[in-house]
């Protein structure tokens, strides 16, 4: 009888134990998973981007002249003035017309001719985030921004020959530069005035 009954004992139990097998390896691999992802998901910060972009309007304020840093604030770009007479896309040396660039947050650089407003060339370049453990493809918008300042002012030549020429219009609408062109003739009036000291909120970027 007893047996019996401890034979009966063995096979519920194999029983059990093949029904319960699968359920508990489905648990182990669940629990490895959230393992795996808790550290990721209790270190993420919805805050971060906002404080990274922070940080970078502060350093390109700390960097570009008092000019430059009010254009960015007021109107999103920078525009820099080109210095080599040779620059290819359409710059003529002998007749003296200075030509300029157009600094946009993840866009190419742009070349145009302040006087006429002849869009020239797109010049792309990219800056990856190298940073760890959150490097990514795009810089924060200030840095990006600071990266092709620092570029283009330091050795404007290589940054020409090193990067993608393309036609106006590729990967910028003419459209819009023609806007902001206009809004960038409006604010140099407006601050000849003595009305450009009146910033917008800063940690913001106006639309173009």
């Amino acid at each position: 009888m007893a047996l019996a009954l401890a034979a009966t004992g063995i096979v519920i139990l194999a029983l059990l134990w093949e029904i319960l097998l699968p359920r508990a390896e489905q648990a182990l691999q669940r629990h490895r998973a959230r393992r795996r992802l808790t550290p990721v998901t209790a270190d993420f910060d919805p805050g971060r981007e906002r404080r990274a972009e922070a940080k970078a309007r502060a350093l390109l304020k700390s960097c570009v002249n008092d000019e430059e840093w009010a254009m960015y604030r007021d109107l999103g770009l920078i525009r820099v003035w080109g210095t080599h007479p040779d620059r290819p896309g359409g710059h003529d040396a002998e007749a003296g017309v200075p030509y300029a660039y157009l600094i946009y947050p993840h866009k190419p650089v742009l070349a145009f001719l302040p006087q006429t407003g002849r869009l020239l060339s797109e010049y792309c370049v990219e800056f990856p985030d190298e940073t760890r453990p959150y490097g990514s493809a795009r810089l924060p918008d200030s840095d990006d921004v600071l990266a092709k300042w620092m570029a283009l002012t330091g050795d404007e030549r290589h940054l020409v020959e090193a990067a993608n020429m393309h036609l106006p219009g590729r990967q910028i609408d003419p459209k819009q530069v023609k806007r902001d062109l206009w809004r960038l003739r409006q604010w140099e009036r407006a601050r000849a005035r003595g009305e450009g000291d009146r910033p917008a909120r800063d940690g913001t970027v106006p639309a173009s």
